[in-house]
């Protein structure tokens, strides 16, 4: 066992109780201070520009088409929307944007945010280069808690699909095909057992969530057996299904002996989802309102919280309300806030306001921190776009919090 481990175990055992329930999220001082004028301002334009949703979708579409073209504006692309949310094109490219997070005790996921592969031979690729996010993370504990991957860049979504279904057996060339992403699942979870390093399973949509969980759920039993958890699987609240998917998990884990790593998230896909559901006339797996969401995310980190002896956990999560509940509840129990089975994460470039101020009040933060060639990163810059845009003519909290900031800088 190295020394990490050895604290890890010990760092569980404590106990002190902290008042950290009086945290603003607000403060837009602390939000921002890790971000020049300069840049204030630049992100200032770039939230503007996608508060206007028709602008989006314009863009959106000449952005393809211009890639499509090879016409050259993959500077401009870089050195505005790439740059707010993504860390570079490579790992070298973001260690600049570790470093500055570190500096304010704001750790880094690695997340190689390329999408489209659809070969055995870009799989690899892949797998190769989620283990280096692996070595790197080892190298740079204190700065680099987590890696990350998705089951769908290290094989054909179809095949996964098609696995979970199970309604025809796999031919041959697809049996092979799923042997080769059974082996990459754990070529990259050894490595990651090996240099004790906590490693994500992101989660994906529902028609093919099955079958990741299952290699999940085998990675963990293999490997979350020594007091460190290394392997955590994603749950998405905001279907109906997965709270109790997700204490079965806890319970099954009880009885085998080993440690569940949980990200809790509310959901990335409820569009698909419900599309989906419509056209091929089965139940809609997400719940019929956010409140419901809510409460089974909060219910979600409520058990957790409740069995840290089986469970570590990753608030995955840019909700002010459900955060504040947890730290309200670490207190009440008497939880530290730096023990280390209990982090919150946020992507780059979105919901400083909770990053930055619970980071500040001494809890376990990382942003997650999307890199890869530009071209290739697009499908996920697109999604940040669309998810920032105005609502019923309501400007993004984004928007809000770094007008915000602004003001009170210039009012000095």
């Amino acid at each position: 066992m190295t020394d990490y481990s050895k604290n890890y175990i010990e760092f569980q055992k404590m106990s002190l109780k902290t008042k950290s329930t009086d945290i603003n999220l607000q403060d837009t001082s602390i939000a921002f201070e890790h971000i020049s004028n300069r840049n204030l301002k630049k992100t200032y334009y770039i939230f503007a520009l996608m508060n206007l949703n028709w602008l989006v979708k314009i863009g959106t579409f000449f952005i393809k088409l211009s890639l499509k073209l090879g016409l050259p504006i993959k500077k401009i692309i870089k050195n505005t929307i790439f740059s707010q949310f993504c860390g570079g094109e490579n790992i070298v490219e973001c260690r600049k944007t570790i470093d500055s997070l570190a500096e304010f005790n704001v750790g880094t996921i690695l997340d190689y945010s390329v999408e489209g592969e659809d070969n055995e031979s870009d799989f690899e690729r892949t797998k190769d280069e989620i283990i280096r996010t692996i070595e790197i993370a080892s190298k740079n504990r204190d700065k680099i808690p987590f890696s990350v991957f998705k089951v769908s860049g290290i094989g054909s979504v179809d095949l996964l699909e098609k696995q979970q279904l199970g309604e025809e057996p796999l031919e041959e060339e697809e049996k092979k095909a799923f042997e080769a992403i059974k082996r990459r699942v754990s070529e990259i979870s050894a490595k990651a057992a090996e240099l004790e390093v906590r490693l994500f399973f992101d989660a994906e949509e529902s028609w093919i969530q099955d079958t990741i969980d299952s290699l999940c759920y085998e990675m963990m039993e293999k490997f979350n057996t020594a007091g460190l958890v290394i392997i955590y699987n994603t749950y998405q609240l905001y279907r109906y299904d997965v709270l109790d998917n997700f204490k079965n998990s806890v319970e099954t884990a009880q009885h085998k002996g080993y440690k569940v790593g949980a990200k809790l998230v509310r959901g990335a896909y409820i569009e698909r989802e419900r599309l989906r559901a419509s056209e091929n006339e089965y139940k809609d797996p997400i719940n019929r309102t956010k409140e419901e969401t809510d409460e089974h995310y909060d219910a979600a980190v409520d058990f957790s919280l409740n069995h840290l002896d089986t469970v570590a956990i990753c608030l995955g999560t840019h909700n002010d309300e459900s955060c504040l509940k947890c730290v309200k509840l670490m207190d009440e129990l008497d939880i530290n806030p730096k023990d280390s089975r209990i982090y919150f994460a946020q992507l780059l470039g979105m919901s400083d306001n909770i990053s930055f101020n619970l980071a500040k009040s001494g809890f376990n933060v990382a942003k997650y921190v999307p890199y890869g060639p530009v071209e290739s990163v697009m499908p996920y810059l697109f999604r940040r776009a669309a998810e920032n845009t105005s609502i019923a003519g309501q400007s993004s909290r984004e928007f809000l919090l770094i007008k915000e900031e602004l003001r009170r800088r210039y009012k000095k």
